[in-house]
This record gives structure tokens, sequence and C-alpha cells, in this order.
């Protein structure tokens, strides 16, 4: 997201930043048409309402103090031209308020999310989703409100408390003070309140969060809920942050409410004010009556101005906490990232520059590697060295919890190394694009994940052009063929949000597909064959052990079965390497690996095959 140059700034600037928006400015920018609509339609309306008084005086003055009608039907018909002209603008305005806002709202949205489609994995181990949700939904609609209907708002009133106060200092200055000495009461209130709304405002969006946070959890985790009958607990901690936010939100009604009440009373006495002394000068021949109507008229009118310009300030302090907090987002940098000669050479995430793709072998190497989690203390790889040559299996077994991943997280570059290098092919991975290292990997997760649409759909994510020949080959592979051949539309059946329509089985046996259709270098199964039963996982073995030959791959494994037959196999313990060789090397050191190879034979863990 751009900030406001560092130079001499125009009225709109000055305008954009007296509100605290001025992070704002590109959207404006882009938009700048809608908006000189919205302004222009705003101050002519704000115009001739500050008019309409006048009509009132005349009338009164001309036509019921001298009780004659001369020229009432011109009187009329120019009343009626400004009333109309007044329609029109309201309509330009409050069209360009909706257009505004809508216009504004997809924008930061589409920013939002493409922006967080470029953050690194440790980010979202960081974020939870409700915060994120919030941020993105919540944050980005009260931010677009307020820049549209509050800017008119704002132009609307400002034009009408200065075209009102110029009226009533022509018509009589001291009734023109009089009327206007509440403006410096309310200032000193409005003042007084808000630093201690500004606080309160703070911490009901921070609460607001967490109980978006919460609901998120309840809904996705709701059978674990009932399974652990931890209904009554979850309860508990929800009616904790909704009561916390009940406390905090009565507490800004109570200081608004009071705020208002004031405002209220000083306008109520400066009303009294002008009754009295506007009554005694109209008694002695000094003004007429008409122009009393006026002063009644304004008086009257001005309360609305002042008590939005109240209420505004409330907004606008509650929507600065929302725009700090979409600002914080795009903001936020990835850990891993491309270099601008990169970008340049390969493109970005949303921009591939295929043609300078080079082809990826499957070479890895590991030069000294040293690494820690970017919130974590202690280091997990120190001075590593690791040669995978194409078509290397590499295995890694250990312990819930050993910290398996590491060595796949620092692969797929979703980390980057600490000190040290990941060569691929040769090269440092960080000179060629991440989008290009992750094109050319086939990732099966344990707990697959499918989007809403189709399952044709969600094959092809990795590769759009996919024909049904290729899709039927990709599914017999992996023998998921009795998936398609049950659902009533085939490849064109929606699978629901997140594939719920799907077992869990079922739903890794696409994400299998899914993987081997894009036809990578490199293959990762992150013991993604734990959520497959026994049976169905001896049908798919042989064909991921044929599709895995002349690729580069690498199994963090279930069950020891998987592995036997691996080139290399990593054994880790406590967040370190302890072991490496072949089976067959390991088993002879009767070490790490022994014993858990030894405790799958007597049942502890998943059986190995022999």
């Amino acid at each position: 997201m751009k900030h406001v140059d560092n130079k001499v700034a125009t009225a709109d600037e000055i305008h954009l930043r007296f509100f605290g928006l001025g992070k704002l400015r590109p959207y404006l920018s882009t938009h700048r048409k809608i908006f000189l609509m919205l302004v222009i339609g705003s101050v002519f309306a704000s115009l001739l309402n500050t008019v309409v008084p006048l009509f009132q005086q005349y009338a009164i003055d001309n036509f019921i103090a001298e009780k004659s009608t001369d020229g009432l039907l011109f009187f009329a018909l120019a009343y009626l031209a400004v009333i109309a002209a007044g329609l029109i603008s309201d309509y330009i305005s409050a069209y360009s308020c909706c257009k505004l806002e809508m216009f504004i709202l997809r924008d930061m949205r589409r920013d939002a999310f493409n922006h967080l489609q470029t953050l690194s994995v440790s980010y979202y181990n960081r974020n939870s989703v409700g915060r994120l949700h919030a941020r993105v939904m919540s944050d980005t609609s009260s931010v677009a409100a307020i820049i549209s209907w509050d800017v008119h708002q704002s132009i609307w009133n400002i034009i009408y408390v200065i075209g009102a106060s110029v009226v009533m200092f022509v018509l009589d200055p001291v009734l023109a003070v009089i009327v206007l000495a509440i403006v410096p009461v309310v200032a000193s209130i409005s003042v007084y309140f808000s630093r201690r709304l500004t606080k309160l405002n703070r911490k009901a969006r921070e609460i607001n969060s967490e109980i978006t946070g919460a609901f998120n959890e309840g809904i996705t985790g709701a059978a674990t809920t009932k399974t652990l009958a931890a209904e009554k607990l979850l309860d508990k901690d929800f009616y904790e942050k909704t009561d916390g936010m009940k406390r905090t939100s009565q507490r800004i009604g109570h200081h608004r409410a009071l705020l208002m009440s004031l405002i209220t009373f000083a306008s109520s006495v400066a009303l009294a004010l002008v009754l009295w002394y506007g009554g005694i000068i109209t008694v002695d021949g000094v003004i007429e009556i008409g122009v009393l109507s006026v002063f009644m008229t304004y008086a009257q009118g001005l309360m609305d101005p002042v008590l939005w310009f109240v209420e505004a300030l409330s907004d606008l302090v509650s929507v600065r906490v929302n725009l700090e907090r979409f600002s914080s987002l795009m903001e936020s940098e990835s850990d891993v990232k491309d270099t601008p000669e990169v970008i340049e050479k390969y493109g970005d995430c949303f921009n591939f520059k295929r043609e300078n793709w080079e082809k990826l072998k499957g070479d890895i190497k590991f030069d000294d590697v040293t690494f820690k989690y970017p919130d974590g203390n202690e280091y997990v790889l120190e001075h590593f060295d690791l040669d995978v040559p194409q078509g290397t299996t590499v295995a890694i077994v250990g312990e819930t919890g050993a910290g398996k991943s590491t060595i796949v997280n620092l692969v797929c570059r979703f980390f980057e190394p600490t000190e040290g290098r990941v060569l691929i092919d040769g090269r440092d991975c960080r000179e060629r694009s991440v989008s290009w290292l992750h094109d050319n990997i086939g990732y099966v997760l344990q707990s697959p994940h499918l989007f809403s649409g189709t399952v044709r759909e969600n094959l092809t994510y990795g590769k759009e052009n996919a024909t049904d020949e290729q899709l039927d080959e990709a599914i017999k592979s992996v023998g998921a063929e009795h998936i398609i051949a049950r659902l009533e539309k085939g490849y064109d059946t929606p699978v629901g949000e997140g594939g719920n329509t799907l077992s869990v089985g079922e739903k890794q046996l696409l994400s299998f597909a899914r993987a081997i259709l894009v036809d990578p270098a490199i293959f990762v199964l992150d013991e993604a064959t734990s959520s497959i039963d026994t049976l169905t996982e001896k049908l798919i073995q042989n064909a991921i052990e044929k599709l895995m030959r002349g690729r580069t791959s690498f199994v963090i494994a279930h069950r020891l079965s998987t592995i036997r037959s691996a080139d290399i196999i990593l054994v880790v313990s406590g967040g370190k390497i302890v072991e490496r060789g072949s089976h067959a090397e390991l088993m002879q050191k009767r070490g790490e690996y022994y014993k858990l190879y030894m405790r799958g034979l007597s049942g502890s863990v998943a059986a190995p095959c022999a």
C-alpha cells in the first residue's frame, strides 16, 4: 500500500490527513471522478438547503405581514426550482456515496486478499483465521463507509454551518454571535470525551476480533467439540468474551450519551437566548419577524450539524482503529520473498514469466544450513549438510512433535535458512522465484484440503488445461476410480465447503491425484497416508513408488513400512537430526531408528510390512 509522498500537500491531502485517513489516498485517486461528483453534489445540496430559510423570511415579511399575494406565483415557482435542484443534488451525492463505498470496499478487500497470498507460512502461524477475517471484512467495511458517507456528511455540514453563519452575520451580528456561541463549548466538550472514546473503541475492536476468532473456531471445530462434550467449556469462554464486549460497549455508550446530552443542553441554551433577545429586538422594531424566523430555523438547524460532528468524531476514532489494523496487515512483510531482480526475470506469484523458467531436475543440497523458526529461540538445524541427487527418496521419521517438517519446509521454501544455503539444481534457491519452485512440487498433506467447487476444479488447480484423459489417468494411478464412479455428476460434482461431502480418505486420494496431475519434479508426502486405511494404502503404494521413480521425493512417515526402501532415512528427535542412513545401516547401528522400528513390530506404532 502506497503512502502519501513527503511533498507540498494539496488541499485533498490536507483534508485526508486531518481525518487521519491519508493512507487511503491511493484508493480515492483511483476513483477521483466519483469522489468529485460526491463533493459537487454535497456542496450544492448544502448551499440550496442554506437558502431555504431566506424564502421563509421573504414569505413572512412580504406575503403574511403585508397580507398581499403580489408576486406569489413567481415566488412559488422559484421556491419549487430550489427544492427540485436540492433533490437532484441529494440524489447525485447519495448515488456517488454508494458507488464510491462499493468501489473502495472492493479494492481494499482485493488488495488485502492478494497481499495475504504473498505472506509466508509463519505469518499464518502467528495470526488466527478469525483475526484475519475481521481485518479483511469488518475493518474494510468500516473504512469504506466513513470515506464515502462521512465525507459527504462532513462537506454538507461544513458548507451549511459556513453559509448559515454568513447569512446570520449579514442579518444581525449580535444574534449571530449568540447562536454561534455554542461552537467553542461543543469543541471543548468533544476534545475531553474523544480521548476516552479512543481508548474504549480500540479495546472494543480487539475484543471483537477475539469474538470473531472464537466464533470461527466454534463452527470449524463443532465435531471435535461434540465428541469431547466440551460445549459448556466453549460456551463459558465465549460468554466471557461477549460479556467483556458488552461492558466495554456500555462504557462507550455511557460516554456518548453524556456527550450528546451536554451538547443538546448547550444548544437549548443558545436557542433560548435567541428567543429572549430576538423577541425583544423584534418588539422594538430593530428586526422584522421574518428575520427572527430565519435565526430560529438556523438555531435549530445548526443542532444537527453540531451533533453530527460529535458523532463523526466518535466514528473517526473508531475507524482510525480499523485503519490501523488494516494498515498493519498491508504493511506486514513475508519472511520469504523474492528479490526485485528475481521478480523482474521470473515474475511474481500473480504474474508468471514462464518463458524464463528453467526446467527443474531435482538435485537438492543443504550447504552448511543453520535454521531456527522466526518465533523460536533454539536452533533446529546447525551447520547441516545433506546432498540429495535427482531421483533420491528421503524419508524423515521420528516421534510426534519431533520436528520432522523442518527439512521439508526449507526444501519448499516455506522458510529461509538462518545461515547457509539450500541449493536447487546447483543454485541457491533464492536466485529463482518461489513460484517457479512451488510449480515443480507435488505436496500431499496429512490433513487434505479441498476448495469449494467441483471435483474437476480441485484436481486442476495446479494444471488448469488438464483433459479428462489426464484426469482419468491421475485418478486411476491412486486407485480412486470408485470415488468418481459413485458421484452423480462425476468430475463436475460439487465437493462442498472444504470438501465436506467426501470422507477424509476420499479427500486424501483426490489430493494425491491432484499432486500427480501436475507431474512435479519433487514429491513431498507429509504423513500423507495416515488418514487412509491400510487396505487403500496398499492399493496406492505401488503406484506412488512408480511415480516417485526419477523424481526427488521427501516422505514424512507415519507408517515405517512406507520408508524402508528410501535411499536416505533421517531420524529426528527433539528438533534435531540424530541419525541418517539407509534402513539396513540404521538397523545395524541399533540407535533411535532401531527403537522406532522395533516398537512398530511390537505394535506401539503401525506395524511395518516385511
